[in-house]
């Protein structure tokens, strides 16, 4: 017959009694702090703790700017029999509220695209897992032309799968990415898309089946990787049926609008023209009107 078995019981661990010699020598701490700080930067004390048998940590408040949250702590030690206690060590420790700095990160991890500049120069790394082998030559003249100038294979490594995946997956969630489509203009679409464009320029490769480069100086997106379902309003075939069309300018056609025409006879032009716009009423009275003074006088009686 088999005894029950138990698990061990563990040995209880007593707390260590403050020492009440160390406790009491605040002064001390603080004093051990005047000669590693300067004045004005250790505060209040604050409470003290027993680390240990017979060692006391004492806790000051830091004033320092720029140190919110931190602690000046001193540990005092007293030896068996001693009455007086001493100075163990002193620092400054952060608390559950203090303004910590980063994890430290090597700069390889903690470089990002954006911290590149187009006058950095980034160290060579020979193991990369989106790069892969080139086309090696191999004698024949007519393969390796196709390799490496029809196919632009003539390169020491050139994208591996993984590198145009991540290629692709960054564009794609991109600026420059897919749009929704829609035919009655609702906010946040547009009526055609980039594969349909003029302006469009596919790449070469497996990756022009979803991305190429837009050449219209007038799009958001010129010179920049667009995926075929993006589109802006610079569209080359859209905006026909919208407003009247642009009439071209004649290029043989000068209107000149400088020129002052003189109209001889001391007149103006304005006053030529009321001239000849005088109705013929107007010119049968004033015809008249000479006639009437040339009619001669009757005799009078008295001749």
């Amino acid at each position: 017959m088999t005894s029950p078995t138990t698990a061990p019981r563990r040995p209880r661990t007593a707390r260590p009694k403050l020492d009440a010699v160390a406790a009491a020598a605040v002064e001390l701490a603080r004093e051990a702090l005047a000669d590693v700080t300067e004045p004005g930067q250790v505060g209040e004390h604050l409470r003290v703790e027993a680390s240990g048998e017979r060692l006391v940590t004492h806790v000051f408040e830091c004033t320092m700017p720029g140190y919110r949250g931190w602690s000046w702590v001193v540990v005092l030690t007293r030896a068996s029999r001693a009455k007086a206690a001493t100075v163990a060590e002193t620092a400054l420790l952060p608390g559950e509220d203090a303004i910590l700095a980063p994890d430290w990160e090597p700069w390889s991890e903690r470089l990002r695209p954006e911290d590149v500049g187009t006058e950095d120069l980034l160290p060579y790394r020979e193991q990369d897992e989106r790069l892969e082998q080139g086309y090696e030559a191999t004698g024949d003249e007519d393969e390796d032309r196709v390799a490496q100038w029809e196919l632009g294979l003539g390169r020491a490594r050139v994208l591996s799968p993984e590198g145009r995946s991540e290629a692709a997956e960054r564009w794609l969630a991109g600026e420059f990415g897919p749009r929704q489509i829609s035919s009655r203009g609702r906010r946040g679409t547009v009526q055609a898309s980039c594969t349909s464009c003029g302006f469009l320029m596919k790449l070469s490769g497996s990756l022009r089946q979803e991305f190429g480069v837009c050449t219209n100086e007038w799009s958001p997106a010129d010179g920049r990787v667009v995926h075929l379902d993006f589109g802006c309003g610079a569209h080359s075939e859209t905006g026909q049926d919208d407003g009247e069309h642009e009439i071209p300018r004649a290029g043989n056609v000068i209107v000149d609008e400088l020129d002052v025409e003189v109209v001889e006879g001391g007149g103006t032009e304005a006053q030529a023209e009321a001239a000849g716009d005088a109705t013929p009423a107007e010119e049968s009275s004033s015809a008249a009107a000479p006639l009437a003074d040339e009619v001669p006088e009757a005799d009078s009686p008295e001749d």
